[in-house]
């Protein structure tokens, strides 16, 4: 089977050959080749270099990251730009939202050594500027360019599956764009009523971009606010964002889409609260040791039929980590091959900067040799453990 084969068998409850070998590359791949990225700009086109990268080492694509797969309209009245400037010398890129009723900002300032962008000024400090953001993001319009997708799709090929982001729900853009997880936390104390009424308005908003994707070609949709529940644990996931989530759902599962959903955080809690909204996959799944629960912890919370998607911490895949380290690490993770065949073998979220690129082929050889499952002849026509549909 192909790696977009494989991925596919297991979102349609069907046992591949081998367990899904995919990676998110992009940020490993930017770094070690020096080559510059741009969070102000959209990729229309695909990101040949680095598809052919992972067509190269054997590992699936699945990851657009920057790709544009649709454009936001924001309603009369509001303009949105993003402008470049500096900050002590580095760049920094500014986004402004401007609405009859103010103006909001917040901006993100470029780090060599980690070689990303860090958050340099939260957008929204006031009930004032929490109503801009309602007034420019309650009423957007989205517009589908399905064609990108399909140039994205036709050069991935069998080499992996492109999935769809939807990007934050409205808890999401302001923990993560415009007020930080102190910032959403104290309005949730101190404005509840004004912050309950901008969430509710900006989901249903977002709801419009969820149906404009139950008609895409993409045939696996992902959501998610880069969960972590200890920053979003089940009860605060419950007030906040839990009808959004089972909505979106729902109404991607009526269309006949598949849908994953980010946590790349703290699972105790997690995987249970996204698995009981009916998603049907939990990317960058992040275990022991970096993560809170051990490989067959994350099994057991979520349950046989809920796919497991990620698997190697990120501190492993440094060049401090041993070989042997690494390679039980993966192999812990490849264990839930005895019990299911609901998952997915890579990075806990990301392969990050400084990896040593010799363990990408490592975990591709080890999910050869050990992720393999038996053959309905072997198994003599019997379901293979935990198959479902």
């Amino acid at each position: 089977m192909s790696p977009r084969e494989r991925i596919l068998a297991v979102y349609r409850g069907q046992t591949p050959d081998v367990v899904p070998y995919v990676l998110d590359l992009s940020h490993w791949f930017y770094h070690s080749r020096k080559m510059p990225w741009d969070l102000s700009v959209s990729y229309i086109e695909p990101e040949r270099e680095l598809i052919d990268y992972h067509r190269r080492v054997g590992a699936g694509f699945y990851m657009p990251n920057l790709a544009a797969f649709y454009s936001v309209i924001y309603p009369p009245g509001v303009t949105a730009t993003v402008a470049k400037r500096s900050r002590n010398g580095d760049p920094e890129i500014v986004w402004r939202i401007e609405t009859p009723e103010g103006t909001i900002e917040r901006a993100r300032v470029w780090e060599n050594n980690t070689y990303s962008w860090a958050i340099s000024q939260w957008g929204i400090r006031s009930e004032a500027d929490l109503r801009v953001f309602r007034r420019a993001m309650e009423r957007r319009r989205f517009e589908p360019h399905w064609d990108r997708y399909q140039r994205w799709d036709e050069y991935v090929g069998d080499a992996g599956v492109v999935y769809l982001p939807l990007g934050y729900s409205a808890v999401g853009h302001l923990m993560h764009y415009w007020m930080g997880v102190e910032g959403l936390l104290f309005a949730a104390a101190d404005w509840p009523q004004l912050l309950h009424e901008t969430v509710d308005a900006v989901n249903t908003n977002q709801l419009e971009l969820v149906d404009l994707a139950c008609s895409s070609p993409a045939p696996i949709v992902i959501l998610g606010d880069n969960f972590s529940s200890d920053i979003q644990p089940p009860h605060f996931f419950d007030r906040w964002s839990r009808r959004f989530y089972q909505e979106a759902v729902s109404r991607l599962h009526r269309a006949g889409k598949f849908v994953a959903v980010h946590i790349d955080g703290r699972l105790r809690g997690a995987l249970r609260m996204i698995r009981d909204c009916g998603a049907d996959c939990a990317d960058a799944v992040t275990p022991t040791p970096m993560g809170d629960l051990t490989a067959a912890q994350c099994r057991d919370e979520a349950g046989d039929h809920f796919i497991l998607s990620g698997g190697v911490s990120p501190e492993l895949w440094l060049p401090d980590t041993p070989r042997e380290v690494f390679e039980s690490s993966v192999c812990d993770w490849l264990e839930q091959r005895k019990t299911t065949f609901r998952f997915m073998a890579g990075a806990g979220d990301q392969v990050p900067p400084g990896a040593e690129e010799e363990r990408i082929f490592w975990m591709r050889e080890l999910v050869e040799q050990y992720g393999r499952f038996p053959s309905p002849d072997a198994s003599a026509g019997n379901e293979a453990p935990g198959r479902i549909g």
